[in-house]
């Protein structure tokens, strides 16, 4: 392709310019219209499928949901988990506003998990607080997203522009704040200007840094497209960054690009372990300690390291493999299918990830106050991309939330665009069209993160990473080098270079930082002990005016929650310039230089050229194009009773992403589709809509109608819909607990467990599904007004899991003394289950009859019997004699028992 000229570049203006269209950035764009403003988002790729979103999400990680968790909890857990180095008014904006977001997804058609009652499912997953919330349509999110960004009101003032890429934020000449954005089109290569009011950074993390162990660019922990593009523009337009020696690394599948999930797998029984099947983590799940307790195990002798599920009942892992196989990453079936690997014969293999650059998982990104604001004037940063420890996806909403509400006070920017930034941006843009035989991306790329991987990768020493600063730079000129000769070339090479810049601000950030600290995050084998006297500051980087990367050590302030073990005390900041390399570029001294070799020229390689994608149905690019459009219900009403199953399924598909009036109704009756497809489809985007979806009498009765539906999966969502929606009666839902299939029949439970039907709920303690009678155990429990009287049946079940299930409710129905007396014999039951029930029961029961037998308790072989016993005992803390007991238990060879006995101390 041609090289553009500058004067020809297509020109935007708006009020607030957007880059990215991922979590952070649909949410600041949609703030920012709704204030009024002239919105532009850019997205290199297509905003209905970008960013980490759309890759799937199981749940949230840091929901703060009253009753269930407290902010300042929440900020003093976050800060012990960041080794002190935190910004509190920042992560206490998430703690704060976090709930509310919750809810204004939720009015959205996000949905999150919730019980029979309709209270939201919160689920303790860390050892301490409850935060995490599952999400059982999360592979959904950015679809409803989407549809957001596509109402009517909304299009008229957010302008989205696909497959257009900024490379560099422009800044005025006179105060330095930010005016726009230089970019091009990743698929015509036309050079794009942009002129705004202000400018919001959300292009997430940088996850493509280090090189996974399999070697293929793409197979990163992180969606392999967030190169650190923001990172580079807000390095190159003058703004601080911070943290950026703390790195991101994670817990994964051995030979796959997906997370373990040991966090999804924890409240179904799941948990890490060594080869010898004993439980190690000692830290808590948020920290970088972790990570080096994972490190440590792995090298050792008891490794490998494995999530355990083998040992759960097929309930459970059925559950998890619902969750792990769809939502997560839904090629992970098929991964473990291949190796002929099975959750009920074995266990995961466990590794760990390429180092990455994250705020939300870790501590590394572009300096923001708790507005968003970076060190630029008008220039914001959201998501993953801003330095808020451990921001997760509700922290990326809240803080695009911040930017989109600060950012609509400005108007377009009218002054002229600086050429000398144009023309810059322009030739790092086009300059591989000039050299269309120089080296390939993929070459230049691999170099490069290999060295990441060789030099900067902890654990770090002085040496290395001076060696990792040397390389950079030398590969500076490579990158200058590399050739493309199409626009889609040209994105992957200017996303080269942003890697390298990344690059050199991960290795010379931590040769600044001369302690170890977070763990894995930052050991530094040279300067092994963390120093809380020195070095409890943020490290701030910025570009100085002479181009070169320089430092600040700056305090941390005064915490707004105090937090045991650290006490910052404010003061003054401390320049320290630029770093200092190690020398090591020979090892020991010459007399004289040696000569100078001629180096080899670089031999090119032909680029692949790609596939033709397969063709599409005529009927059903017209449907996708319609629902462009946000059609109502009669508009698609000739699609949904299309003779191709196909185009009923993709009209079903757009009925759920537009939302029309009356697309309830309208779903309930494709629940009765002759098609599988149809149907499946239908019940996938009932369960997505049904916080959203009025639920009016001609609703409910469609779906009562489909309750005779032939196909399980239809009743069950008809189930579902109708408890979440109270379209339904005891009458009703009893009625299904005749029902041929069990999950039908658990669904029944639920229903009757949301209307407190309790002598409905005890009839089904007979029913012949082991999974449902155990639902039936903890329905019981979760009624508004439970009593013990009837789990009687169940506490007597020949099978060890509903046992084990009863005597657990005893613990919130309450375990009086005969029931108390039941607990204590099943204590001696062969059935480790039934004996770790037994414990949790007796965490209700008097504490002269549960103390005694608790303590003995925590002597079984048994190491989940063993937790379940310190657990109860915590709930009788007050007693010398659980405390006595508690105190045994912090010497237990396994992590989770000492950990939870530690906490009565």
């Amino acid at each position: 392709m041609d090289i553009p000229a500058i004067g020809d570049a297509e020109e935007l203006s708006c009020d607030v310019l957007v880059i990215g269209g991922g979590t952070a950035g649909t949410m600041a764009a949609l703030t920012a219209a709704e204030r009024g403003a002239r919105v532009l988002l850019l997205e290199k790729a297509h905003v209905r499928h970008s960013g980490a979103l759309a890759m799937g999400m199981d749940g949230v990680n840091n929901a703060v949901v009253p009753g269930r968790a407290e902010p300042d909890d929440y900020v003093a857990e976050i800060t012990r988990a960041n080794d002190g180095i935190v910004d509190q008014s920042t992560v206490r904006q998430t703690a704060t506003r976090g709930f509310a977001m919750v809810q204004r997804l939720e009015s959205y058609g996000v949905k999150f998990e919730k019980d029979e009652h309709g209270e939201y499912a919160v689920r303790q997953v860390h050892r301490s607080g409850s935060y995490v919330l599952p999400m059982p349509e999360g592979k959904d999110v950015k679809k409803v997203l989407y549809r957001q960004l596509r109402r009517r009101e909304m299009r008229e003032r957010i302008r989205i522009e696909n497959r257009v890429m900024p490379v560099r934020v422009l800044t005025s000449p006179e105060d330095g704040r930010a005016i726009g954005a230089a970019a091009f089109n990743t698929r015509t290569g036309a050079f794009v200007t942009v002129r705004a009011g202000a400018v919001i950074l959300a292009t997430g993390p940088c996850g493509r840094l280090g090189l996974p162990a399999s070697g293929y660019l793409y197979g990163t922990y992180e969606n392999p497209t967030n190169a650190g593009d923001g990172y580079a523009m807000a390095y190159h337009a003058g703004a601080a960054l911070t943290g950026i020696e703390c790195f991101q690394i994670n817990p994964l599948i051995k030979d796959y690009n997906g997370p373990a999930c040991a966090y999804v797998a924890n409240p179904f029984g799941g948990y890490q372990v060594n080869r010898h099947g004993e439980r190690f983590v000692d830290s808590d799940y948020w920290s970088g300690q972790m990570m080096a307790e994972f490190a440590a195990e792995l090298a050792s002798d008891r490794g490998p390291v494995y999530l355990k599920l083998s040992h759960l009942p097929e309930e459970s892992v059925a559950s998890l493999e619902s969750i792990l196989h769809t939502t997560e990453r839904p090629t992970r079936g098929t991964f473990h299918a291949g190796r002929g690997h099975d959750y009920r014969t074995h266990d995961i293999e466990m590794h760990i990830s390429e180092i990455g650059l994250c705020g939300g998982h870790s501590a590394s990104g572009v300096r923001v106050d708790d507005h968003a604001r970076t060190t630029v004037p008008r220039l914001y940063a959201a998501g993953d991309l801003a330095s808020v420890p451990h921001n997760y996806m509700i922290g990326a909403f809240v803080f695009g939330d911040l930017a989109g509400g600060d950012a609509a006070r400005y108007t377009a920017y009218e002054g002229t665009l600086p050429a000398d930034q144009l023309a810059a941006a322009h030739e790092l843009v086009y300059r591989p069209l000039r050299n269309p035989d120089g080296p390939p991306q993929p070459q230049v790329e691999y170099k490069l993160r290999r060295f990441v991987n060789d030099y900067v990768a902890p654990p770090k020493t002085g040496a290395k990473l001076s060696l990792a600063v040397a390389a950079f730079d030398r590969m500076t000129g490579e990158i200058a080098e590399m050739g493309a000769t199409t626009a889609h070339e040209l994105m992957r090479c200017a996303e080269v270079s942003f890697i390298r810049d990344c690059a050199e601000m991960a290795a010379r950030s931590s040769l600044a930082r001369t302690e170890s600290r977070w763990g894995l995050y930052h050991e530094r084998l040279d300067h092994p002990k963390r120093d809380d006297t020195g070095w409890l500051h943020h490290l701030d980087l910025r570009k100085s005016a002479s181009g070169a990367m320089e430092f600040t050590a700056r305090p941390v302030e005064p915490y707004l929650v105090p937090v045991d073990g650290f006490a910052p005390a404010g003061g003054p900041s401390r320049h320290l310039g630029e770093v200092d390399l190690v020398p090591v570029a020979t090892a020991g001294p010459r007399e004289a230089a040696p000569a100078a070799r001629a180096q080899a020229a670089p031999v090119p390689q032909a680029a692949p050229v790609p596939g033709a994608a397969p063709g599409a149905s005529p009927r059903i690019l017209e449907l996708l194009a319609l629902a462009e459009e946000s059609p109502d219900l009669a508009a698609l009403t000739p699609y949904l009773a299309d003779p191709d199953p196909a185009v009923r399924a993709a009209a079903v598909a757009a009925l759920g992403e537009t939302v029309p009036a009356g697309a309830g109704p309208a779903l309930a009756a494709r629940l009765a589709d002759p098609a599988a497809v149809v149907r499946a489809a239908a019940a996938g985007a009932l369960r997505e809509l049904v916080e959203v979806l009025p639920g009016g009498p001609e609703l409910g009765t469609g779906l009562r109608a489909t309750l005779a539906v032939p196909d399980p999966a239809v009743r069950s969502a008809s189930l579902e819909a109708l408890r979440a929606l109270r379209l339904g009666d005891a009458e009703l839902y009893a009625a299904s607990l005749a029902d041929a299939d069990p999950e039908v029949r658990i669904h029944a439970v639920r229903a009757l467990v949301s209307v407190d039907a309790v002598p409905q709920l005890a009839a089904a303690a007979a029913d012949p599904a082991r999974e449902v009678r155990v639902a039936v155990a903890k329905g019981l429990a979760s009624v508004h007004a439970p009593v013990p009287a009837p789990l009687d049946p169940l506490l007597a079940d020949a099978d060890p899991l509903v046992r084990g299930a009863a005597l657990g409710a005893l613990a919130s129905v309450g375990c009086p003394d005969g029931y108390a007396r039941t607990a204590v014999a099943a204590l001696a039951d062969p059935a480790w289950q039934v004996r770790a029930g037994a414990a949790a029961g007796l965490s209700a029961a008097a504490p002269e009859t549960a103390v005694p037998a608790l303590a003995k308790t925590l002597a079984d072989v048994n190491a989940d019997v063993r937790k379940a016993a310190v657990l109860a005992l915590l709930a009788h803390r007050d007693t010398a004699e659980a405390r006595a007991a508690l105190a045994t238990a912090v010497s237990d060879p396994d992590a989770d028992v000492r950990a939870y006995a530690a906490r009565a101390a």
